[in-house]
């Protein structure tokens, strides 16, 4: 078994290397086409010069803290479990910790040097200027997906046990948590402040070079939704393999556990992460428009590609690691079909194509205050189908895997981790079509402020930045919904290490203190997201008076005689950002820990079901309707109701203002908190019990 097993891990390594090769020879490619024009390289220099400047300083903090925090966890685990472990811990913590901010730092480095090429290609039309953002989404898609299953199998094959990688995603979780955080107030405080002035105040167009804060909004989509995104979607992958991981460990080591788990079912997620790499390299060859297709389409035949072909390669996995027992092939296809639906669901609602985005901007016609309930109302509704998904999912996938091993309730939970691992085969895929999103988007601000003819904008960038805005909405729907399934694997996780104790074996929510923490968890979203919210109001209102002081200094600013001075937003914008930091994450990190040692397991039992349940539509409503508001604005200024200028576009922009904070900043870092929560209340959940047991 041993040999055997070995040789699986020795596969899965290998798709991992091959994974990185293969993005790595995307990456020569693409930089070796040259920059042939000098003002968009000057513009793109500027961007590059602002997302590198906010990244350093803001990966200073996040590392000094996360030193702060190994040396705690260290030392608190050298007490209690010895050095073995807590070493083990702390290498995982800050391993986890690099690769999450190495995943952020390569989706925006590929991204700020691929916005550039894609506005140059788009002069040659559209296909061009697909190609090629989408050879960049590749990179960061394919870099991110085989850095995360690289991790997971070396610290696999090093260890030999899951348990000790606790400390790994909780690194992972908790840089995607800072990336996504000061990223996400960045972007949105420069894009609101930008949009409330030069759009609604000064009545320029959108990425205007004569507005003092276009450089500043163009940097925030690389900080944002590529470093952010990429840091996400690193820790979201490694959270859901090796959640799956912990819980088959915990089945299969346990005296009481189930007896048809065996070592196999442990490496099955990281086998299933394997298949999908390889099917993602071949699906990427398929994302070419026909000539009357639409973009989304084009985009969407590699997601099909790729989820086809990770099904089929699933069918031989299960055979050879879980003795074809066809009921977890099953639970496999339910994620699959689960991340479909998702990805379904986000489209129509944030899609111009659909009537939630018309019927948002027709709203526009009658003023701001329509437009705003039109959008929230929409939001609101897009949370239900996920939902009903996803607890189908659940009841599906357990009950197919209980009845397939004989009422076993532990191979049920299993299968609900299956189901949420094979959602990973889609990862690099939808890495790549959402990275293209930013790329695309950076293209038309640097097409406009170059001066590039109205053709080119509008019948080339101006439609892949409307599909980007669909594709960035569609990657945190995913990624939210594999954050539900893996919180709740994570929970089943939880609940079997506390059982060890006999007073722990029930959480009932007949108990005040169940309840107690319940509550708790349920308000956490909402406590965090709110700071979030008043944080991109403050960066956003240091924007605009920035921005009226130039114009009030400078008047010629607006004639274009007088050039802004674009690096003294990126630096207002960078301080605001920073300074909104720590808070949200000493209030992911600190909740968890105080709830155990003030009530006790029980109560953070509680505190990890509020969570999942309050998070989840939460974060669905405020990304899908984000998004929506975007659309509702770009489908006014395609010339419907009156287009640009009109009092409805002026209504819309406010409605996308809105948007621009829930969608970009506090919906998606809904994410990493349910998963920081999570492991966090893992990693200390045996000092938690000590505690209790010797206090209470």
């Amino acid at each position: 078994m041993a040999s055997y097993l070995l040789n699986w891990e020795l596969f899965i390594l290998a798709t991992a290397l091959v994974g990185l090769a293969y993005a790595g020879i995307q990456s020569f490619l693409l930089l070796r086409i040259p920059v042939s024009e000098e003002k968009p390289e000057k513009i793109s220099l500027s961007i590059r010069k602002g997302a590198n400047a906010f990244m350093r300083r803001q990966y200073t903090n996040v590392f000094i803290f996360a030193a702060i925090l190994a040396v705690i966890i260290f030392f608190a685990f050298y007490a209690s479990s010895g050095i073995s472990e807590a070493w083990k811990l702390t290498v995982g913590f800050l391993v986890g910790a690099t690769g999450s901010a190495v995943a952020g730092l390569i989706g925006m480095s590929i991204s700020v040097r691929a916005n550039v090429r894609t506005a140059i290609e788009a002069k040659k039309g559209l296909n061009p200027a697909l190609k090629l953002a989408f050879r960049g989404g590749t990179v960061t898609g394919l870099m991110v997906a085989s850095l995360a299953l690289l991790g997971l199998v070396v610290f696999y094959m090093w260890f030999g046990n899951p348990t000790p990688m606790v400390g790994y995603i909780f690194g992972a979780s908790l840089v995607s948590l800072f990336a996504r955080v000061g990223g996400g107030i960045y972007t949105k405080g420069a894009d609101v402040g930008a949009d409330l002035v030069g759009k609604v105040e000064a009545g320029i167009p959108e990425d205007d070079p004569r507005n003092p804060a276009v450089i500043a909004d163009n940097v925030g989509d690389n900080v944002g939704d590529c470093a952010g995104m990429g840091a996400d979607l690193f820790e979201t992958y490694v959270v859901t393999a090796l959640s799956a991981m912990l819980l088959a460990y915990l089945i299969y080591s346990s005296p009481l556990g189930s007896k048809y788990l065996t070592q196999s079912g442990i490496i099955l997620p990281l086998a299933i992460g394997g298949v999908a790499i390889l099917a993602t390299i071949v699906g990427s060859f398929f994302v070419k428009k026909g000539e009357k297709q639409r973009i989304m389409t084009a985009l969407y035949k590699g997601l099909i590609v790729t989820v086809i072909l990770s099904a089929i390669g699933f069918y031989f996995v299960d055979y050879y690691l879980m003795k074809g027992n066809l009921a977890i092939y099953f639970d496999a296809i339910i994620g699959i079909i689960i991340m479909g639906v998702i990805v379904y669901v986000t489209e129509y609602y944030t899609s111009e194509r659909f009537s939630p985005v018309a019927k948002i901007a027709k709203s526009s016609v009658t003023g701001t205050g329509t437009n705003i309930i039109t959008g929230l109302a929409y939001g609101l509704q897009a949370v239900f189908i996920p939902a009903i998904v996803i607890v189908a999912g659940i009841v599906i996938s357990f009950f197919i895997t209980y009845s397939s091993y004989g009422g076993d309730s532990q191979m049920g939970l299993y299968g609900i981790a299956i189901a949420a691992a094979s959602m990973l085969s889609a990862t690099g895929m939808i890495i790549s079509i959402d990275s293209y999103g930013p790329i695309t988007d950076n293209a038309g601000g640097i097409a406009e402020m170059s001066g590039f003819d109205e053709k080119t904008r509008k019948e080339v960038t101006d439609p892949l930045d409307a599909v980007g805005n669909t594709t960035k909405a569609v990657t945190k729907g995913y990624a939210i919904g594999s954050a539900a399934l893996a919180a709740l694997t994570l929970f089943a996780a939880f609940k079997t290490l506390i059982s060890t104790l006999p007073q722990f074996q029930v959480i009932q929510l007949d108990d005040p203190i169940v309840v107690a923490g319940l509550l708790i968890g349920g308000s956490l979203p909402f406590f965090f997201t709110s700071y979030l919210m008043n944080a991109v109001g403050k960066a956003a209102s240091a924007i605009v008076e920035e921005v009226r002081s130039q114009f009030k200094l400078k008047p010629k600013i607006l004639t274009g005689e007088d050039e802004p001075d674009y690096g003294k937003a990126v630096d207002i914008v960078t301080k605001e950002a920073l300074r909104q930091l720590m808070v949200p994450a000493l209030i992911a990190v600190l909740t968890p820990i105080v709830v155990g040692f003030v009530l006790g397991p029980l109560a953070v039992g509680g505190l990890l079901m509020g969570v999942i349940i309050s998070g989840f539509p939460l974060a669905i409503m405020m990304t899908v309707g984000g998004g929506a508001w975007d659309n509702a604005k770009k489908y006014i200024e395609q010339g419907n109701y009156g287009g640009k200028g009109s009092e409805a576009h002026k209504s819309a922009v406010v409605g996308d203002t809105v948007g621009d904070a829930t969608k970009d900043t506090a919906g998606p870092a809904i994410n990493p908190l349910v998963k920081v929560v999570n492991t966090i209340s893992i990693l200390f959940v045996g000092i938690i019990m000590y505690h209790y047991l010797i206090h209470i």
